[in-house]
Formats: C-alpha cells, structure tokens, sequence
C-alpha cells in the first residue's frame, strides 16, 4: 500500500486528522489495533471546547455535535457548602459543548465511511521503520498475513501505551511525569443530571464532579484511593458518598440509579519531547496526558491535530516545510499550557492527605481568591474555554 500519510491510532484524534486531509486531497490511512465496537464501547470525557468545535465543523462532522451536544456558558464550583459560578461566556467570550467522545468518535467514524476513508482494524504488530529517510514505511500483520505501508509521513495517534512514542530512540525521547495517589471512581447512570451545568466540588471527605452527556444521562465521579476497587463500591455505596460531598441544596435534588458503567480512572500527568522525530509526528495522549480536572485531554489532542493539519496543507500544497519544522515546539507549547491548567484544577480540588496543614491553608485561600478576583475568574475562563492555537 502506498500512501501520503500513514495515521496510527483510530482514536478521535487520528480520525478527525484523517478526515481533514481527505478533504483536501491528501492519501491517508488510518491504523487501529482494536475493532470499531471496542473503540466505540470507550466511555470518556464530553467537555469539548470552541477551538475543537470548529474543527469538527471543518471536518464536515459538526452537524450531530450542534444538533445534540449540550451548549454551557458556564459551570460551578461547590466549596464550604456554598455554589459560586465561573461564568465563561462573560469571562472569555466563548462556551464549550459537552458532548460524549463516544458520539464524537461515531461521528468521525461515519465521515470516513461516507467518504471511502481507509480504516484498517484488528492490526497487530505494528512496527515504524526508516523513521529518520525521506521514505518511511510501516509493517503490520492482519489475519496472519503481513502488510506494508509506503509512504511520506507518519502520524502516532495510538495513546499512551501505543508502539509510536516508543520508536523514537530513548537518547532521544525525554519523559516528564507526575501521578497522584489518587483516582476518579466514575459511574453512568440513566438519570436526569443534577444540574444544567457541570459542577466540580471540593469537600473535606474529597474531591467530587457531576457532569452529564445529556438530559437523560448523567456522569458523576468521586476522588478514591488508587487502593480501592470498583467491585468494593456498591452503587447505593457510591451515591450515599456522592451526596455526603455535595452542598446540601445539590444532594437533595440529585435523582439515584442504576450504573451502566462504573471504574476507576487513575490521575496523571505526563508529556513526552519532542513530538516528532524524522518523519514521525505524535499526536495526542502519544505524546501527554493530563489529569481529567481541567477538560483538557481531549481538546489538547484537538490541538495537535490543527497544528499538524495546517503543518501537512503548507507542506502539500505550497511545499512550505516550517510548520512541519516547528510542530514539536508550537504544540508542546499549547500542551505545557494545558498541563499547568490542568495541574492548578487539580491541586485547587482535591484532598491530598500527604498535605501539611499549611498547603490546606493555601489551597482555601486560592479558592477564596478566585472568587473575589474577576482576573482570576477570567484567567479560569479562559483556559477551560481553550486558548487560541
């Protein structure tokens, strides 16, 4: 198979920069280890911001996304007993969409199909070669018989534990990480959410979110142990502390029910340089992952894709190399943003039960300040509606 650019991962990442480079011409193929249902079957996070929005416009893949997704100018933030809103409408102009990465992903999914997009799944032993020649290719084998791809470019858009990140030489490859002691327990439920808007809480027994895919379907987490087991939690188990971490105002209205899924997510943050390498270029949790906090994993991966989208277009139609060049530099320099928005969420939200009284101190006294300070409301805004690209 001869192609321009070679995509690994079929995630909504390596999907959304496939569809763009088809519309403009360029030959692409798509890599995917699992099948399409498991792919789908991946319950994730459904914040998407207006930068992201306006790409899957682009991609020809909105209609769904503005017809469904839910439209917030805001959310709140429940501390001491009390709610106090961020308004992020008024503080940075802009909303986000809360919209399921699942439906995201179906959307991109069908825009490859309706345009004869190349989707190969069940591929196993994936390996990258000659990364650092003007000729790359890339060798996998699909039912037992093994398959190779020519071809100019290669984008690594498997996550974390895909082979892409790893082909890049570990003289070479430079890892920054940092994981927390502790997970988000989250469960879905088939019930009415609570709010019309997300509501982060922080409270002495832990760190708690409500959050929502629609008005029939509703996400809720709390912070755990990474010790804990999601068979140790019963569902009663699970709201009984849920309620217990929310103002009393919130718990008395929250409707109860059966889980459609529940686990733990562990919390961590973690970026890889540079992002490319030869020709290989790494997109999205690839490259960093940050703790779900902020709304930034998914919107973070969106911004790789703009930069190596615009990056690919200079390069083929006016055969202007600079943004391939600098695409490690312009997104590691969104992705540190996106980390340390990320990192303030966390820190300001949740229990940490390793902290001195005098960090406890500090952590209430920045939610004190937030909001007395319409410049610390704006910065917040600002940053949980993205920053430009």
């Amino acid at each position: 198979m001869k192609v321009q650019v070679c995509i690994i991962g079929g995630g909504p990442s390596g999907l959304l920069l496939s569809q763009l480079l088809h519309l403009k011409g360029i030959d692409v193929v798509v890599l995917e280890k699992q099948s399409r249902d498991h792919v789908l079957a991946r319950i994730r996070a459904g914040v998407i911001e207006h930068g992201f929005a306006k790409l899957m416009r682009e991609a020809q893949c909105g209609e769904r996304m503005d017809r469904e997704g839910e439209i917030h100018d805001g959310f709140e933030i429940a501390h001491d007993g009390v709610l106090d809103r961020i308004d992020l409408h008024k503080y940075s102009g802009n909303s986000v969409i809360v919209y399921g990465q699942t439906e995201l992903t179906r959307d991109l999914y069908e825009a490859r199909a309706r345009l004869g997009g190349k989707v190969v799944h069940n591929v196993e032993e994936v390996t990258l070669h000659d990364l650092t020649s003007e000729r790359p290719f890339v060798t996998y084998r699909l039912n037992g018989e093994k398959v190779r791809v020519d071809c100019d470019y290669i984008v690594g858009a498997d996550g974390f534990h895909g082979v892409s990140r790893k082909s890049i030489p570990s003289d070479v490859r430079r890892e920054y990480e940092k994981v927390y002691q502790f997970g988000w327990l989250g469960v879905l439920s088939r019930t009415k959410p609570v709010s019309t808007e997300l509501i982060y809480a922080k409270h002495e027994r832990g760190f708690a979110l409500c959050s929502l895919r629609s008005q029939v379907l509703s996400r809720y987490y709390i912070q755990v142990p990474l010790t804990d087991q999601v068979q140790n939690w019963s569902d009663d188990a699970f709201w009984t502390e849920l309620k217990l971490r929310l103002p009393d105002e919130v718990a008395s209205r929250l409707i109860t029910g059966p889980s459609i899924e529940k686990s733990i997510a562990p919390l961590r943050s973690y970026v890889a340089e540079p992002m490319s390498y030869g020709r290989l270029f790494l997109a999205g949790d690839a490259a960093h992952i940050v703790p779900p906090t902020g709304a930034r994993g998914l919107n973070t991966a969106a911004s790789d894709v703009y930069y190596l989208y615009h990056a690919m277009l200079a390069h083929y139609q006016r055969a202007d190399d600079s943004g391939l060049e600098s695409y490690s530099r312009n997104a590691l320099a969104r992705v540190w943003k996106a980390q340390r928005f990320s990192w303030w969420m966390t820190m300001l939200l949740h229990r940490f039960p390793d902290r001195v009284e005098y960090e406890d101190k500090l952590q209430q006294t920045e939610m004190t300040y937030l909001f007395s300070s319409e410049t610390a409301q704006r910065l917040l805004a600002e940053n949980y509606a993205g920053l430009p690209f």
